[in-house]
């Protein structure tokens, strides 16, 4: 290909010659309208848009300055925790250590597993720990008791006779820590905060369910951390080789970055926040919609959106509260009932089945509506009155009243009754 330009004094010729081995395509726009050029062998991009931007503009951004300092604070105690994070690292072998305790407990035909010393050594592990020694105060001065049993799948709360079941062929470390979450448990109950969830409006059940099974997993993290310190370093290896491991790194980032974190929330509302972001809602949301298909009655408050909006706040307030320490829903209790973050059903299948539920309710509220209205109009319609009209009565006259006429016949009078 040749081409002459012209300089002004002297014409150049130019002379560019094609190389086979330099075929290479362009895009234009992140699109591909060309098949090949003869022009380089590297790529070539060509955009039409003019305006630039400014990158001294996006770094003055006060937003992303304040973002760049999260994830710098975020960093740095992230690393301070990966140095303690060592020593709660297990080998390989225990899985198969694990395994077969399983498989000699399964064959073993002795399956009572309760040892009378069980429940002291429980008591006593938990009361290391400064939350699970004031959950026990408290629950014994409510007269709840604390028993071993084999008869639950792991640990429960009874209400009814008042007393804290956890399974007695379990490991200790997993006994601590369901013990820990029923203890949690009785305490929200004696507080006002176990309300069941489906007396609410379902978009404001799923709300509080799941606000519920949070903060069981925060007290449960915070007395592993306490054991941890108190040199239980079992429990929290327990943790941290769990699906819990994010929670409980979420709350020891917090922890050793600032000790006063503990007492003040700022850890425990962290992992609060940080089990709404996983997908353990889905779990929470399944189970709810589940009883929310079975249950046919409803409850109190169940069809007024209203009244269940302020009991739902009142009640993510009351969760938050401690034993002793700051209240860590408290200050963030505005934000949770709007942010979609927490409301949020993020499963569709939930979703789908969250719709139908409201739709038929709302089906069911209009059809009530109805027939009240029906009646309503029956019992107001205008009553029609009539007037009842006697008619003449005939009597006859008396002798000193007969008159003689020409026609032989005799003459009665006329008269309404009444009238005489």
């Amino acid at each position: 290909m040749d081409n002459t330009t012209e300089n002004g004094e002297h014409d150049t010729e130019l002379q560019i010659w094609p190389q086979q081995v330099c075929r290479f395509a362009y895009t234009l726009n992140s699109g591909q309208p060309v098949r090949c050029t003869w022009i380089s062998d590297q790529p070539l991009f060509y955009s039409n848009f003019e305006d630039a931007v400014d990158d001294d503009f996006l770094l003055d951004d006060p937003i992303l300055l304040a973002l760049e300092r999260d994830i710098a604070d975020l960093r740095e105690k992230a690393t301070a925790y990966d140095k303690i994070a060592k020593e709660f690292e297990e080998p390989e072998s225990r899985k198969l250590d694990l395994f077969r305790a399983d498989a000699e407990h399964a064959c073993d035909r002795d399956c009572s597993g309760e040892k009378d010393d069980g429940l002291e050594s429980l008591i006593v592990l938990a009361r290391d720990s400064r939350l699970a020694a004031q959950y026990l105060s408290f629950a014994q001065l409510h007269g709840v008791d604390v028993r071993l049993s084999n008869q639950v799948l792991d640990a429960t709360y009874d209400r009814d006779a008042q007393v804290v079941l956890v399974r007695a062929d379990m490991d200790i470390v997993d006994q601590i820590l369901l013990l820990t979450r029923e203890l949690r448990n009785m305490y929200q109950h004696r507080h006002g905060a176990g309300l069941h969830p489906l007396a609410l409006h379902p978009d404001y059940a799923v709300l509080v369910n799941r606000a519920h099974t949070a903060d069981l997993v925060v007290s449960m993290v915070r007395v592993g951390w306490e054991l941890q310190l108190a040199g239980h370093k079992n429990v929290w290896s327990r943790i941290e080789n769990s699906p819990m491991a994010d929670l409980g790194r979420a709350f020891a980032r917090e922890a050793i970055a600032d000790f006063r974190s503990i007492q003040n929330g700022v850890a425990a509302r962290t992992v609060f926040e940080s089990w709404f972001l996983s997908e353990r809602c889905r779990k929470a949301d399944r189970l709810l919609i589940q009883q929310m298909l079975a249950d046919y009655q409803g409850y109190s408050f169940s069809d007024n959106i209203e009244a269940s909006r302020v009991i739902a706040t009142d009640l993510i307030k009351a969760l938050g509260m401690m034993p002793f320490g700051q209240n860590y829903t408290e200050s963030v209790v505005s934000q949770i009932m709007i942010d979609p973050v927490f409301t949020d059903v993020r499963d569709r299948s939930n979703a789908n089945f969250l719709w139908f539920i409201k739709f038929e309710r709302s089906f069911a509220d209009a059809e009530k509506e109805l027939v009240v209205d029906a009646h309503d109009k029956v019992r107001n319609t205008k009553k029609v009155t009539a007037q009842i009209l006697a008619f003449p009565v005939r009597t006859k006259v008396s002798s000193s009243k007969k008159v003689s006429g020409q026609g032989g016949g005799e003459i009665v009078e006329l008269h309404r009754v009444g009238q005489d």
